[in-house]
């Protein structure tokens, strides 16, 4: 580490503490030719290769944004779309990886929405598990009520399953 005044290639660490809830490193150093001290942040990054090969930094905002358009219209909340975010970036990051595929991070969306909600789960799943026809979404169903808890409302949503007809 360059010290920032005298542009020494060195510095000692006096202290590290952990900050934002463990995800960074928080470190006091000393130059040893100037004496002055200063602080360094470090942290993990975590890269997203695209489809298109662009590699560009994770971001929590879009997460929430993909998820936000599978839920319209549910009962759901920005607060709910930040815990989840956040959900999903800690499981990222528990992985060990430093760079992933975009696919593999909406893979990663679909644990914490199907807790969140089953009828957006299905949507976004849609997409990320490459769904093509009817039979994909009646697996995907059969799947949720096969293990339920997920969403709050999964009662409800048996029930119209239930009621409609293979046309709806």
């Amino acid at each position: 580490m360059h010290c920032p005044f005298c542009r020494h290639p060195d510095s000692r660490v006096i202290d590290s503490r952990t900050a934002d809830d463990g995800l960074s490193i928080r470190r006091r150093r000393q130059c040893p030719e100037c004496g002055r001290r200063f602080t360094t942040t470090e942290t993990a990054s975590l890269t997203v290769i695209k489809r298109s090969g662009v590699v560009e930094p994770f971001s929590r905002e879009k997460v929430m944004s993909g998820v936000r358009k599978a839920c319209q219209g549910r009962p759901v909340t920005e607060a709910d779309l930040a815990v989840l975010a956040q959900q999903v970036e800690e499981s990222v990051r528990s992985s060990g990886i430093a760079q992933f595929d975009a696919n593999e991070i909406g893979l990663a969306i679909l644990p914490h929405l199907r807790e969140l909600d089953e009828v957006a789960y299905l949507r976004f799943a849609s997409v990320y598990q490459a769904f093509e026809s009817l039979a994909d979404f009646d697996a995907a169903i059969a799947e949720l009520r096969a293990h339920p808890g997920g969403g709050s409302d999964s009662d409800a949503s048996d029930s119209r399953a239930d009621a409609r007809t293979p046309e709806e």
